[in-house]
């Protein structure tokens, strides 16, 4: 067996089952989760008429590189959302969702010849960077991004000797938990050290449809490098249909960026075997052809976050985030015992914090906050908002 995999932490959700085994919940009230980053909202018929209208391509191979069709439909969406202009052949890899991407993308990039490969990721963070990490035979470095520096990284944690050996950097903004979204000058500092050190920076964007104010969308990473005037090497952005069109069950996404990066991620895989089946493809660009399911998709998660943010921060402290759909508030007692207590006497589920962080510089960033997803319809958010705060009642 690969030693590696020794390496491998319980995921999150393992944990939380594992935290209420002995939890029985109170039957007077119907369940609610709230701990899964799983859209709610309904899926749009044409993207399910598109799907079911094009089930005649099962019986054909997808190539790896996907359809033109859909590398143009991306292109032009990267053109309208963040003005960039990619080469549909050459800058713009269609993939089975952000998560696997993600993962096989350090399969493909970490240099396990040097040194002890070092991988950055935010902290708390998706645990899928961690596990890539030790699967390509690297470790992982974590920056922790707490409130009093506004979730933000605090590079200046790992020394010169660290940065050297740094070969991957994953950057997720909006954030997921905690909704940061890097400015501007956030990725200059970043491309200043990429440049410097000669890491790879995997931007993973796959909430960047998730926000508030229309008139201020999330800034990306290859528009950040644009608008520095900078092209994309050792840059490449990754980002998903799932939240953005509510169609997590597609797999659909892609990555985008350094060509010569691209060029050898396409040839892993190639031999991966990991081509998106063809009704997906036609699915994805009737998808990501349409903003007007986008828009109104932002509306519901706005009119969510106005009703319910308000009456959380009354018992935990917590806002709305810049983007995403997550609130992340904090706890007054153990993030795993308000859980616990939420689940049992109100029949809310909830993720404790901690389960997505880890340990560094003797902080768990995650200790003491809980994510909650508000990903269902609004009626149901509200209903385990207001349980919430009963629970709340009794730490006042």
């Amino acid at each position: 067996m690969n030693p590696h995999l020794a390496r491998l932490q319980p995921y999150p959700f393992e944990k939380l089952r594992t935290l209420f085994a002995d939890v029985t919940p109170n039957p007077a009230f119907k369940e609610i989760k709230l701990s899964i980053g799983e859209p709610q909202h309904a899926t749009p018929p044409f993207i399910m008429e598109t799907l079911a209208g094009h089930l005649k391509g099962l019986a054909n191979y997808p190539t790896t590189l996907g359809i033109p069709a859909l590398r143009q439909a991306i292109a032009a969406w990267a053109k309208r959302r963040y003005d960039l202009e990619l080469d549909p052949e050459t800058e713009i890899l269609p993939v089975n969702g952000s998560r696997e991407a993600l993962f096989s993308f350090a399969q493909a990039v970490i240099d396990g010849s040097r040194p002890t490969p070092l991988v950055v990721s935010p902290n708390p963070f998706y645990q899928i960077y961690e596990g890539a990490a030790y699967l390509a035979g690297a470790e992982p470095r974590f920056l922790n991004t707490l409130p009093e520096n506004g979730f933000g990284f605090d590079l200046d944690s790992l020394s010169p000797e660290e940065w050297a050996r740094v070969q991957l950097f994953y950057v997720c903004s909006p954030g997921n938990p905690t909704g940061k979204v890097l400015s501007l000058e956030d990725w200059k500092a970043l491309f200043a050290l990429s440049d410097k050190y000669g890491f790879i920076i995997a931007s993973d964007e796959c909430y960047s449809e998730i926000y508030f104010d229309e008139a201020n969308p999330p800034l990306g990473g290859l528009q950040a490098a644009r608008l520095l005037g900078r092209g994309m090497e050792r840059l490449v952005m990754f980002s998903s249909l799932s939240k953005r069109s509510n169609v997590p069950g597609m797999r659909s996404g892609f990555v985008a960026g350094d060509r010569e990066l691209l060029k050898k991620f396409l040839l892993y895989r190639t031999y991966h075997g990991c081509a998106m089946a063809p009704p997906v493809q036609a699915a994805s660009v009737a998808a990501w052809n349409d903003e007007a399911h986008v828009l109104d998709n932002r509306r519901q998660y706005r009119e969510k976050f106005a009703a319910c943010t308000p009456l959380v921060a009354e018992v935990l402290q917590t806002a709305i985030p810049d983007a995403g759909f997550y609130l992340w508030a904090r706890t007054p007692i153990a993030d795993t015992d308000f859980a616990r207590g939420l689940l049992e006497h109100y029949n809310v589920v909830v993720l404790p914090g901690s389960f997505l962080a880890r340990e560094a510089l003797g902080v768990n960033p995650g200790r003491n906050f809980i994510r909650i997803a508000l990903v269902a319809g609004q009626e149901e958010c509200l209903e385990a908002v207001q349980r919430l705060r009963q629970f709340s009642q009794q730490f006042r």
